[in-house]
């Protein structure tokens, strides 16, 4: 028993590394929306849909939320919604330190000599080095606030949605629930923290139009979309380790035991 419990553990422990740091990092570098056809090379996409004329372009954290996405299935497959909700509120309450840090960070007063070494760009152009910095981190600091909300809302729907589908499926499946659950608390996701952070918390200036929160959370999602289904291998690959690391019967008797507690949305 002693064995299995440090097992379980040391599990949790690995997977709880891995949400904490891909959960974080977004929430950092989400600030940059980037061209995903330009980074590629290709031309822009250009896709018609419900009258918009959309590109490819994504918020810099969609290169780990996919990570994120199924970190949070294997927890929820595993340890269930309290563990879901464990991890979440420990998140929660990492990037809400963070975030206090950017700003005591922002407030410092520059180094004179650290402005001077940077008073010129690779052009030769001047460059407010300090500007720069406070601009990007509390742009980030914004999105954070919005992504925290988004966060929460879309973990519980992700564990309240998992668990309806395995109740159904039941240990069989494992694609339909995860994929499923990613898909119905990303679209909510995507959606929340756009609005939040580049809509209603943005200053006058700076504040997106409408038009292009909507282009946004749509290529965010159908980015998801596919990711999720494209990483469906990843899942199976997960979980046969994890098994094979376990013993099966644990394995199993764990998995039947979250699925047993995680009824409720909350």
């Amino acid at each position: 028993m002693a064995l299995h419990n440090n097992k379980k553990t040391t599990l949790f422990l690995v997977l709880a590394g891995i949400f904490l740091t891909n959960a974080i990092i977004a929430e950092l570098i989400g600030v940059k929306i980037f061209s995903l056809e330009g980074t590629l090379g290709w031309e822009p996409a250009q896709i018609g849909l419900f009258g918009y004329q959309l590109d490819f372009n994504l918020t810099a954290g969609v290169m780990l939320w996919p990570v994120v996405f199924i970190t949070t299935d294997i927890i929820n497959e595993y340890f269930g919604r309290e563990g879901v909700k464990k991890i979440s509120y420990l998140t929660v309450a990492l990037i809400s330190y963070g975030f206090l840090i950017i700003w005591l960070v922002t407030n410092l007063v520059p180094a004179q000599f650290w402005l001077d070494v940077n008073s010129t760009d690779s052009h030769g152009q001047p460059f407010d080095v300090d500007y720069a910095f406070n601009r990007i981190y509390l742009q980030g600091a914004r999105i954070i606030v919005a992504s925290l909300v988004a966060f929460l809302i879309g973990q519980l729907l992700d564990v309240f949605v998992f668990h309806k589908l395995r109740k159904i499926t039941g240990s069989k499946m494992i694609w339909l629930r995860a994929t499923g659950s990613t898909l119905v608390s990303q679209f909510i996701d995507s959606f929340v923290v756009l609005f939040l952070a580049f809509y209603f918390l943005a200053p006058s200036e700076t504040r997106w139009p409408v038009f292009n929160v909507i282009s946004v959370g749509i290529i965010n999602y159908i980015y998801k979309f596919v990711v999720a289904i494209a990483l469906t291998p990843l899942l199976y690959l997960a979980h046969y380790l994890i098994d094979g690391y376990l013993g099966r019967d644990e394995a199993d008797k764990m998995t039947e035991d979250a699925a047993a507690k995680s009824e409720s949305f909350l």
